[in-house]
């Protein structure tokens, strides 16, 4: 379950980030550090930690700000956010909850509490597709072994087309531009051009083949959307 995620720290005091980070590690888990909300969102887009954890109390953004403007932002309002807090006062909680924080933890808290919260709240948000199989219309998707099948015959697909994949399985019936499909499956930090998207859509729907290529479907006007609905 831990192998591999990756874990954003934002807390403007050194010694609890290493704390954290030294936990965590022993966890299993790949560990980010940032001392302020602005040098957090760069790390954010570029590299999609798998969760944030967050302190309230920062200098300049504070943390209950920063989550806001995550929420609102596509390309980050899914992340789940553990909040690192000393107030105990509930209406701060029931503030942080409102804003769409997944989970709080007061200072001072225990490494064991701290890895146990974290568990919980990435299995309670993690999608099917994510870390287990997820199947649409006879399509499956095994994240694990990252194999793709029709009515359980194997088919074929470079790493693009499968991340593509993977991405509209887990965001089913949703239109997205070519745009945001670069941020999201590509990254906002890697130049390419729209017209990319085009090129890997048309290799994905060839893959799918007549039973499945419905599934990917042109939205006028917009870009694409993965529906078993047929438009």
């Amino acid at each position: 379950m831990t192998s591999g995620k990756r874990v954003l720290i934002v807390d403007d005091e050194a010694p609890i980030r290493e704390m954290i980070a030294v936990a965590l590690e022993m966890a299993g888990y790949d560990c980010m550090e940032a001392d302020s909300a602005q040098a957090a969102h760069p790390m954010i887009i570029d590299r999609k930690p798998d969760m944030v954890l967050l302190d309230w109390m920062m200098p300049g953004i504070s943390g209950i700000e920063f989550a806001r403007r995550l929420r609102k932002d596509e390309m980050t309002s899914d992340i789940p956010i553990i909040m690192l807090t000393a107030k105990t006062d509930e209406d701060n909680k029931i503030q942080g909850l409102e804003t769409g924080i997944d989970d709080y933890i007061t200072k001072p808290f225990s490494p064991r509490e701290l890895v146990a919260r974290l568990k919980t709240v990435l299995r309670r948000t993690t999608p099917k597709g994510v870390e287990e199989p997820i199947t649409i219309d006879g399509l499956t998707l095994d994240p694990v072994s990252h194999r793709v099948s029709s009515e359980l015959k194997p088919l074929e697909l470079g790493p693009t087309e499968f991340r593509l994949l993977q991405f509209f399985m887990t965001h089913q019936d949703r239109a997205y531009t070519r745009s945001q499909l670069l941020d999201l499956v590509w990254g906002g930090n890697v130049y390419v051009e729209e017209r990319t998207v085009d090129v890997h859509i048309r290799r994905l729907r060839k893959a799918l083949g007549d039973r499945h290529d419905y599934l990917i479907q042109t939205v006028r006007g917009t870009g694409y959307r993965f529906s078993s609905q047929v438009a």
